[in-house]
């Protein structure tokens, strides 16, 4: 069953008085479950993809569905609320708040609920547990290594039990080390957790990671079988 549809999708953009098309007809599925790398070179659109498939960007036509709701026709307002519940993003550069704990730095997106504050500390403990954090919940994130502060991020990413992963080069600023435990903390959230994860990266090891990988190239994309993991 597809979680994300995109159908004839263009997306252009004007840099100075030039216009830029990325996409021309993009169409393409995201099958709940699926845990999909996208590569390709710098331009060829990835990032772009990404943010249409959050909500971030919308296309220049076409449309963007995810779980049945077509969330390329929201407004601002319906697209905040819905991402709130539905997305976690992983960004390469951690955006962790300096002044807050790790706690309190997993505990943002749950702020926008209703969650009472009991529910929101079971759900923030589960998340780092599930990370392998639960001994640096009061560490900030200057007492952390790289490794260790992109898992904060992604515990933030899915401490809400969002219905997509959206990661955009998770393992770009992390040693070898760091990147092999937070590609196979990924692997875990799929396969035990059954999140479905989309990942932009330039990684092979990191694609290598996912069941599918799908090549973009000059707003075109090839589809070819992921590695086994």
């Amino acid at each position: 069953m597809a979680l994300v549809e995109i159908r004839d999708v263009y997306k252009s953009f004007a840099r100075d008085a030039e216009k830029v098309e990325v996409f021309t007809g993009l169409t393409m599925d995201i099958e709940k479950g699926s845990f999909t790398a996208l590569m390709g070179p710098s331009g060829s659109g990835k990032s772009t993809l990404l943010n249409l498939v959050a909500g971030l960007d919308k296309p220049t036509s076409g449309k963007v569905s995810v779980n049945g709701q077509v969330v390329s026709a929201m407004s601002p307002a319906q697209l905040a609320n819905w991402r709130a519940e539905h997305v976690g993003f992983v960004f390469q550069s951690f955006n962790l708040l300096p002044v807050l704990t790790a706690y309190q730095n997993v505990e943002l997106p749950l702020l926008l609920t209703r969650l009472s504050k009991r529910e929101r500390d079971e759900r923030i403990k589960l998340a780092l547990e599930v990370v392998g954090l639960s001994d640096r919940m009061g560490h900030y994130p200057r007492q952390l290594s790289g490794g260790q502060e992109q898992r904060v991020s992604i515990a933030r990413a899915i401490v809400a039990d969002p219905t997509l992963v959206l990661l955009d080069e998770p393992t770009g600023q992390l040693d070898a080390k760091s990147s092999q435990e937070v590609l196979t903390l990924l692997g875990r959230l799929n396969d035990e957790f059954g999140k479905t994860i989309l990942i932009v990266t330039h990684d092979p090891q990191a694609a290598a990671r996912a069941k599918k990988t799908l090549h973009l190239e000059k707003g075109e994309f090839v589809e070819q079988a992921g590695a086994a993991r």
